[in-house]
């Protein structure tokens, strides 16, 4: 299992090139289901996650090709299986995006309930109360959704709460109804912007994506369509907290900082000197940290994707930070492993209270999720002495060859492989 070995100590300079969004890239494989032409998608990340869902659609009878690094184009005219199983939606949460899809272009689907990050609950019940206001007929069998339509038709939805995956299910679901569906409380995340903008290339009619309703007018078909994903908004926040907590310049290329704002504006509260451009952020950081608190929300607020790389930040920072989380009940995991390396952290339910230190001290840590890795990464950047970040495959789904791009700027760390 591999491992990450980290010396502390050394200031970031240089440039890093940001990888293609896991959370845009993921949705928008799914939706080749929809049509019998090709999709050919740009900017693709080399993640875990990306090579799960792919597996997932190669298991469905979809056709793919990676012509070149960051490419894949991928053909659904041959699906001969409209099941998900267990085997490969276990790992992955966003495994459930194949629902929507499948059902409205095939009239059915059986997909197993999903599993992913043990963070928070998460249910899918939104997803299935959304399609079954489209007139779906849903039951829960033996772990799986399974759900049955001759045709979709358009309804006005209101969720009873923001979900990001189940706003991407019904908008997919949606595309290929009859009449017009109304999404009432839906997410506004770029990602969601992102996938309804390849719907529209392939023919959709959709209004007010990045806004909290959308309007979808049925199609009776879709077709091809080319895309380039969107950058990674939470990679890029990562690299600048890293730079905020270990010091230095770093510049962000194929960046998109118009998706950061909440996070931009902490980071300059913080001391981070934040530069940006169409495409590019530059963060430089000369001195130790200020302590800055923040809530998390649904976007445009401060996401919780980014809340435990800003905690890490704050262990080192002058003064007392105050965090609330807002979104997912257990998402402090990571608070345990950063108190090995020194960090004062008291929690009380959804809060964190962070007393920075001058200084951590490396340890030995353990990967708990996603973004707990990437905090114990920035962690380790900063303490002092050597740092070995344990069960990094929770890093692989989502970061694209972290530690490679954390070298190009001049950290001391390297991945180490051993025998499982």
């Amino acid at each position: 299992m591999d491992k990450l070995s980290i010396t502390g100590g050394r200031r970031l300079h240089g440039e890093i090139t940001v990888s293609g969004a896991k959370n845009a890239a993921l949705p928008i494989l799914c939706a080749s289901l929809l049509c019998s032409d090709d999709i050919t998608l740009h900017n693709v990340p080399a993640l875990k996650d990306i090579g799960t869902t792919l597996k997932l659609l190669q298991q469905m009878g979809v056709r793919s090709q990676q012509p070149e690094a960051g490419t894949v184009t991928l053909n659904a005219s041959q699906v001969d299986s409209l099941e998900a199983p267990y085997e490969l939606v276990k790992t992955m949460r966003a495994s459930i995006l194949v629902l929507g899809p499948l059902l409205t272009r095939f009239g059915e689907a059986r997909v197993s309930l999903p599993g992913g990050c043990a963070i928070g609950q998460r249910p899918v019940d939104q997803h299935i109360k959304g399609l079954a206001a489209l007139g779906a007929e849903i039951r829960i069998e033996h772990g799986f959704v399974v759900a049955r339509a001759k045709r979709l038709k358009g309804a006005s939805i209101r969720t009873d709460m923001v979900t990001v995956t189940g706003t991407e299910n019904l908008m997919m679901a949606a595309v290929l109804a009859e009449g017009r569906t109304v999404l009432e409380n839906a997410a506004r995340e770029p990602e969601i912007t992102d996938l309804a903008e390849l719907l529209i290339k392939m023919g959709a009619r959709i209004e007010g994506h990045g806004t909290d309703r959308i309007a979808i007018d049925g199609v009776e078909r879709l077709h091809g369509a080319s895309h380039h994903i969107v950058a990674d908004r939470i990679e890029a926040g990562t690299f600048l907290c890293a730079v905020g907590a270990a010091g230095g310049d770093i510049m962000l290329r194929r960046a998109a900082p118009d998706t950061l704002g909440a996070v931009l504006d902490k980071l300059s509260e913080s001391g981070v000197t934040i530069e940006t451009g169409p495409d590019w952020i530059r963060g430089a950081m000369n001195r130790r940290p200020a302590a800055v608190g923040f809530r998390t929300y649904e976007y445009p607020a401060f996401p919780t994707d980014m809340q435990a790389q800003l905690m890490a930040m704050n262990t080192v920072a002058r003064g007392t930070a105050v965090i609330v989380e807002n979104i997912f009940e257990n998402r402090f995991m990571h608070v345990q492993e950063l108190r090995r390396m020194g960090a004062q952290i008291d929690i009380d339910g959804p809060t964190a209270v962070v007393t920075g230190i001058e200084a951590l001290s490396g340890a030995t840590v353990m990967a708990t999720d996603l973004r707990a890795s990437a905090s114990l990464v920035i962690a380790g950047l900063a303490a002092e002495g050597a740092t070995t970040v344990e069960r990094i495959y929770h890093l692989d789904r989502g970061y694209e060859r972290m530690e490679e791009k954390l070298r190009q700027v001049g950290a001391d760390i390297v991945r180490i492989t051993e025998a499982s």
